[in-house]
């Protein structure tokens, strides 16, 4: 079911604003007004920062842990006597005393019976075994934990170790743009921002902050959609395109924004196959279209992740790589080389961010040359991804492209087998639609794919077509004028069901509809007029159901179809005849208004005549007769 043009715009509008929600969903949250991004060892890349606030500096979660340890360690824990035993023991099950010998504590506090406490020293405590082999005697554990006094004891030694370990004053400077962030400004930093979010204000400036992040993914959705109205308005206006473009943003935008969300480390964004959005665009597209769509998706991830300019210099960098080396991929070589140029990309980029930033080549990281080898990996995986694609959304890649062109297939030898004279006429509008395409840079290969099957509809019933009439029988000549004129129209009937029948895509089956546009069958129809000069003739009886083409490509195919089959009648050929015969086609069909819904332009028209009467000269060239010997 075709949507009206309204219904589709308010669908598109539909679908932009549905991923702008769920891109601000899930954008990672900052909960303060000190939304800074830092690393130790690198520049501080903004503007000074100054304490607005006194605020204490916290110290590191290692610190504050090895410090409880330590507190916990010195403390006395507490045993409780249970009975007496012979010449005064003190016995230990084994697993209390292994347990003191592994936290270090070499006294306990003792709580006798009769309630007074005591030190003992760790060596005067035995086990059950060691009580035996030193006094011979068979001697029961006599202490045990007091389980309640401990608790509260590591508690206190825990609560006594202070989380801070000095003070920012108000006014105080803590860095500037340019300086290096050392490990005890990155803990006053880090300190500062932890002081923000306990703030009482920083509601209203986090609310504030949230909603320039949802203005500025806004605007950056709706620069691409402009993008796509002014620049590529036949794309912007088709639905399944938009859905095309929305899903690929969507996938990358949201796998980065969980990664931030679930893990503190943005290096794991290495995995994410960025390269994906450039490789699909270009295949189902252009290049130009390609890299807007990956910029608009590197900027809105940029928002997010804590080192924006590095993301941004290491992705862009590798997205111009993509861009460059996959113009057109016709073999799966071309995306393996284009996979291998990516992971060097990767390497060298985060390499050379790295040394330039740190000075040192201590700080890279061997996991994020792995992430970079899965990466390449993941990249080689689109070959799969893009047979999925074309199936979901009627789409058709230079290598399906590239497979349906090949004349060795089932169809096309049963094509030549049944209408040979009919396979010829392909071969040459083939040909013919091919250099036009060259000329006016229209898609070559989708040109050339179909016109080899916009004749199909005639293998059904080739005897009715008189190039595959060898005995000079036509029994079109038999029926009436309406009959015969029926009978042509249903090849273009014959040739859809056919391309449904072998799954053929959408994209080629547009070619076999229109190549005829809805132009007269004019010799049944002249012969019509000619024989019943008084009576109104139905037009419609003789036009083809069309649709009119609407692409420079489908357009191209109905100039060649007919220019060359009218060439096979002409009774000369010179080059006059031949560019009479051009001109007067093409200029019929302009008249009738064939290729109003087209974007050909003038220009386009003028380099596709000279295409045309060059070729059919050079095919209809006088040729020199070979002398006979003399006998």
């Amino acid at each position: 079911m075709k949507l009206s043009r309204n219904v589709t715009f308010v669908l598109q509008i539909s679908v932009y604003v549905l991923l702008a929600a769920v891109v601000i969903y899930l954008f990672p949250r900052y909960n303060n007004a000190f939304n800074y991004h830092f690393e130790v060892g690198k520049p501080w890349g903004y503007d000074l920062v100054t304490a607005e606030f006194d605020f204490p500096i916290y110290k590191t979660d290692a610190d504050v842990l090895r410090e409880q340890q330590e507190a916990v360690r010195s403390i006395t824990p507490c045993y409780i006597k249970t009975h007496n035993l012979p010449q005064g023991l003190f016995v230990l099950s084994l697993n209390d005393y292994e347990q003191l010998q592994r936290d270090g504590y070499n006294r306990i506090s003792l709580l006798t019976d009769k309630h007074v406490a005591k030190t003992i020293a760790f060596d005067e405590l035995l086990t059950p075994k060691s009580a035996y082999e030193r006094y011979g005697e068979q001697c029961d554990p006599n202490i045990v934990p007091d389980s309640a006094t401990n608790a509260l004891l590591y508690k206190s030694a825990i609560e006594s170790v202070s989380l801070t370990f000095g003070m920012v004053q108000a006014g105080e400077r803590i860095i500037d743009r340019g300086e290096i962030v050392t490990t005890q400004t990155y803990q006053i930093l880090t300190s500062l921002s932890r002081a923000y979010s306990e703030r009482n204000i920083t509601r209203q400036q986090s609310v504030y902050m949230q909603i320039g992040y949802v203005a500025l993914i806004v605007l950056l959705l709706a620069l691409f959609a402009a993008f796509l109205a002014i620049y590529r308005h036949s794309l912007f206006e088709q639905l399944r395109v938009t859905l095309f473009f929305t899903l690929q943003m969507a996938l990358m935008i949201s796998t980065s924004f969980l990664i931030l969300r679930f893990t503190t480390d943005d290096l794991y964004l290495f995995l994410v196959p960025y390269a994906w959005l450039g490789i699909l665009t270009t295949v189902f597209y252009d290049s130009r279209t390609a890299l807007t769509l990956y910029l608009i998706t590197m900027l809105i991830i940029s928002l997010a992740v804590p080192t924006p300019f590095a993301f941004l210099f290491i992705q862009l960098s590798v997205g111009m790589v993509v861009l460059c080396s996959l113009r057109k991929m016709t073999q799966r070589a071309h995306l393996a080389h284009t996979a291998l140029l990516t992971g060097l990309t990767y390497a060298f980029a985060y390499t050379a961010f790295t040394l330039a930033t740190d000075g040192t080549y201590t700080h890279l990281q061997l996991r994020v040359y792995m992430f970079i080898v899965a990466n390449v990996g993941l990249i080689i995986c689109v070959y799969g991804l893009i047979y999925l694609v074309e199936r979901l959304f009627g789409l058709v890649s230079d290598v399906t492209l590239l497979e349906l062109s090949n004349v060795n297939s089932d169809l096309m030898h049963q094509f030549a087998e049944q209408a040979p004279g009919t396979f010829q006429h392909t071969l040459q509008v083939s040909n013919l639609a091919t250099e036009a395409a060259k000329k006016i840079d229209a898609n070559v290969l989708l040109v050339r794919t179909g016109a080899l099957y916009h004749d199909i509809g005639k293998m059904l019933a080739p005897q009715n077509y008189t190039e595959n009439q060898q005995s000079g029988d036509n029994p079109l000549l038999k029926m009436s004028n309406t009959d015969a004129a029926r009978t042509v129209i249903e090849h273009v009937t014959n040739g859809l069901q056919l391309a449904d029948k072998h799954r053929l895509p959408q994209v080629i089956t547009q070619f076999i509809g229109s190549h005829h546009g809805t132009s007269l069958v004019r010799y049944f129809y002249n012969s019509e007029v000619n024989a019943h000069p008084d009576k109104n003739i139905d037009e419609q009886l003789f036009r083809y159901p069309g649709p009119k083409p609407s692409t420079k490509e489908t357009a191209i195919l109905m100039m060649a179809d007919a220019v060359e089959a009218r060439s096979r009648s002409l009774k000369e050929y010179t080059e006059e005849s031949i560019a009479a015969m051009v001109n007067q086609m093409i200029d019929a069909q302009i008249q009738d208004g064939q290729f109003a819904d087209t974007p050909l332009s003038f220009r386009d028209v003028e380099a596709i005549r000279e295409v045309f009467t060059e070729k059919l000269i050079a095919i209809h060239h006088h040729r020199i007769a070979y002398p006979t010997l003399n006998k």
